[in-house]
């Protein structure tokens, strides 16, 4: 969205024509020499980074910061909404018959949220904080309710969202222009987790004031700017870790295990549908979040008459 809206995302900058999407499902239309764990016809979710597999951060586990990886529609790596897509098979992932092709695009999403909550140790007994309760911010409610967390409040400028995220479980919502938010958030002391999605500085100044002593702040949002205001002495008195989440690692199958399971629902995310033939609608109602718009899906089959 941050590439087809602005050119960019952090550091990452459009420079050339490049084809978007990296949030995908499909069906296995041939194979390589040699793979054996896939065949034609089955579907699967497509984890969008290939890493290098041989550096010493791939080799560690933590491929999401390999250097060389090579992220579907960052540039200059073309995306997946075309109508085929030549992709590892190891970074494919079989969906078993109950999970449908729209859950397995959203396992992308919903590893953000996996990735966040293991960053955050989110676990049986957790307060939690979301600010922003976009795509991502709901994504990382439902992981932090199905790992356990006691309470999960979220924020949000947008009343429409908050109440979608009541809908999913949270257990309490508040407008993030609220000025009484802080002593609000008091009852449910100490917050252990934030999980800042938002990318604006008085979201993650919020989550830094709210959080409880020796609490983890993690941050996902992605802001137009390149730096934060941070209020680091108010985090260094308590103690407070300020921690990055970028992209995942090994996360796929445990977001899989929780759709196929039924612990995460992540169905309702989905609000509006559009095919490839009417991608650039499809993208001006996900920008502005038209007509309570979350999750925008866009069908791509291979006898649709745009082949981007």
């Amino acid at each position: 969205m941050h590439y087809w809206a602005h050119g960019k995302c952090g550091p990452f900058e459009v420079k050339g024509p490049l084809i978007l999407g990296h949030e995908s499902s499909g069906v296995v239309s041939a194979v390589g020499e040699g793979v054996t764990t896939l065949q034609v016809g089955d579907r699967v979710a497509i984890e969008p980074g290939v890493p290098c597999r041989v550096c010493v951060l791939c080799r560690s586990g933590a491929y999401n910061l390999c250097p060389d990886v090579k992220f579907l529609a960052t540039p200059p790596i073309d995306g997946s909404l075309t109508s085929f897509l030549e992709h590892p098979s190891d970074f494919c992932f079989k969906l078993p018959p109950n999970v449908s092709m729209e859950e397995g695009a959203l396992l992308e999403p919903l590893s953000v949220g996996v990735q966040a909550c293991r960053r955050g140790n989110v676990q049986t007994g957790s307060h939690v904080l979301i600010t922003g309760a976009g795509p991502v911010g709901l994504v990382c409610m439902l992981v932090a309710k199905a790992s356990g967390a006691t309470k999960v409040m979220v924020t949000d400028p947008m009343e429409n969202r908050l109440q979608v995220a009541l809908k999913l479980g949270a257990d309490a919502v508040y407008k993030s222009d609220d000025p009484n938010i802080l002593e609000s958030l008091k009852q449910y002391f100490p917050i252990t987790q934030c999980i800042e999605c938002s990318g604006v500085d008085s979201a993650l100044t919020l989550a830094i004031r709210a959080a409880g002593p020796g609490a983890k702040v993690v941050s996902i949002g992605r802001g137009a700017k390149p730096y934060q205001s941070v209020p680091l002495f108010e985090a260094a008195d308590k103690e407070v870790d300020i921690l990055g989440s970028f992209r995942y690692h090994d996360t796929y199958p445990a977001a899989l295990e929780l759709v196929a399971s039924g612990r995460v629902n992540v169905r309702p995310l989905v609000t509006h549908h559009y095919s490839l033939n009417d991608v650039q609608k499809a993208f001006e109602t996900a920008e502005v979040g038209r007509d309570g718009a979350i999750k925008v899906m866009i069908s791509v089959n291979p006898s649709d008459k745009a082949n981007l």
